[in-house]
């Protein structure tokens, strides 16, 4: 196992394959940092030089993944939810944020954008919760 930018990296495995291992780097993107590198496509790990994996290293410390991805996705989010857009809205309520019917299907979204409510429950009573979920009352309905 090969340890790289705090990944493990099973040896056997073809260059292309094994840095997909890494969150934020897709098929595409492997073919493109190898090619970029002169690696051919069926190259394993293990017969990579050391030269060889300290460029790899080198390229993907220059991209953004794994856990400042992560952060960074999160905090796009919750700047959606508060600046109060559309999106950010079905992102507080878990719900499809890419124009999916809501109808039946909706299990993934819920469960996929839950996991974003479960971490920010304490700030559930805040003035935007409450306006996203329709709690803030106007001035008038306060006199009837």
């Amino acid at each position: 196992m090969l340890h790289l930018l705090g990944v493990n990296l099973p040896d056997q495995k073809v260059v292309t394959v094994a840095l997909t291992y890494f969150y934020g780097i897709g098929p595409l993107t492997a073919r493109k940092i190898c090619s970029r590198l002169s690696i051919h496509q069926q190259c394993k790990l293990s017969e990579l030089t050391e030269g060889q994996l300290n460029q790899i290293s080198g390229v993907l410390s220059e991209m953004t993944i794994e856990n400042d991805l992560k952060r960074q996705i999160s905090a796009n989010v919750q700047h959606l939810r508060q600046i109060g857009t559309y999106i950010g809205k079905r992102h507080a309520m878990g719900l499809p944020v890419h124009g999916q019917n809501t109808r039946n299907n909706t299990k993934t979204a819920k469960k996929l954008n839950g996991r974003l409510l479960r971490r920010y429950s304490t700030a559930s009573n805040t003035a935007f919760s409450r306006q996203a979920f329709g709690v803030l009352q106007s001035p008038l309905s306060k006199r009837l």
